[in-house]
């Protein structure tokens, strides 16, 4: 299956959304709708969770439709290989840092060694300790990896390209409007020790479906700007308060993904344009390292956490932007690739 760019540079733009997101306490006053729209940005995570959903049914449902759960071990090696690398990577500069500051008399709190081995695995977002502490935005992934573990079973279960698609709607209409409000009450990003995986492995469902009906609409513009119109009504509902974050948002951001889909690799669509599509590329590395560099960041040239200067909040965006580009180039792709040639050479040796 080709790329499918506007995608890439959407998830380029989500992984945008969540820096503003973890900068918001020490930016300037804003005027107060943009400053509304970054406090949202933890929201960006649930468009990932869609998106993961999406590609991965575009990249496996069909082989797993075919070949059944021994295809499992390829496709979970694979995502290993995509997510851990770097994982592990950022998480080891993570225990550099907390011995710095341990030698150095510093509060260590949000640097628990006791759980460092659930971190390692990725296992915090499962309901055994507070997932925000080493690397925050590390908890998704670990929801993720839950999602990966049930996917095959998904994949077998059921094949979408054999149900209707009413069906299909009605499915993820039941996942975002029934079932994902139920994860969190208080909103999408509260008690994460509790609902990440629910959250995660929900809203990775409903992509999947939303992967199958593009398979079918591609192409069909009127479905793109009615999906289109539908995002904005459903934000619209919330903003308006007629319907919870909970019940608008997450089955906006699918509005979006299956719009944006459709209308991928078109001339002159703007997620395609290249800077925006190389921010897509790396969004990953931006996504994993960007919190502990703002970290580093508070403690060496900010007096005031809730006030950095200018030069500095510009400062750290080149910063994010170069160390992104440094980790995709030096960690995540090679890594990845390795581990890849690892896996089909003990396939090989298997058969």
């Amino acid at each position: 299956m080709n790329e499918l760019k506007a995608l890439t540079g959407a998830r380029g733009l989500a992984a945008w959304w969540v820096v503003l997101f973890h900068l918001r306490g020490s930016m300037a006053e804003m005027h107060p709708a943009i400053e509304s729209a970054i406090a949202k940005g933890y929201l960006a995570v649930d468009f990932f969770f869609l998106l993961s959903g999406f590609v991965i049914w575009l990249s496996w449902g069909r082989r797993f439709g075919e070949g059944g759960l021994p295809v499992a071990g390829r496709f979970l090696w694979k995502r290993m290989a995509r997510i851990w690398p770097l994982h592990l990577f950022v998480l080891a500069c993570a225990v550099a840092l907390a011995v710095v500051l341990a030698a150095t008399g510093r509060n260590i709190d949000r640097f628990p060694f006791a759980e460092l081995p659930l971190h390692v695995v990725l296992l915090q977002s499962w309901g055994f300790v507070d997932p925000l502490k080493w690397n925050d935005p590390a908890w998704s992934i670990s929801a993720e990896s839950a999602a990966y573990l049930l996917f095959p079973l998904l994949a077998v279960a059921v094949d979408w390209r054999r149900v209707p698609s009413v069906v299909l709607v009605a499915f993820v209409a039941l996942l975002l409007f029934g079932l994902l409000p139920l994860c969190g009450q208080d909103g999408l990003g509260s008690e994460l020790q509790r609902f990440a995986v629910a959250r995660c492995v929900i809203q990775f469902a409903a992509g999947t479906a939303i992967g199958a009906l593009w398979l079918r609409w591609q192409g069909r513009d009127l479905v793109a700007v009615s999906a289109g119109i539908l995002a904005l009504g459903l934000a619209a509902a919330w903003g308006t308060k007629l319907l919870s974050e909970a019940h608008s948002l997450p089955a906006a951001l699918a509005c979006l993904l299956l719009a944006a889909g459709i209308t991928s690799n078109r001339r002159g669509n703007p997620l395609e344009w290249w800077p925006i599509y190389r921010l897509g590329e790396i969004s990953y590395a931006t996504y994993l390292g960007h919190f502990l560099l703002w970290f580093v960041f508070k403690l060496v040239l900010v007096e005031d956490a809730t006030d950095a200067p200018l030069w500095v909040l510009a400062l750290y965006i080149v910063a994010v932007i170069a160390s992104s580009e440094v980790l995709y180039r030096g960690v995540e792709r090679p890594a990845q690739n390795w581990l890849n040639r690892v896996g089909d050479r003990r396939r090989l040796a298997v058969a």
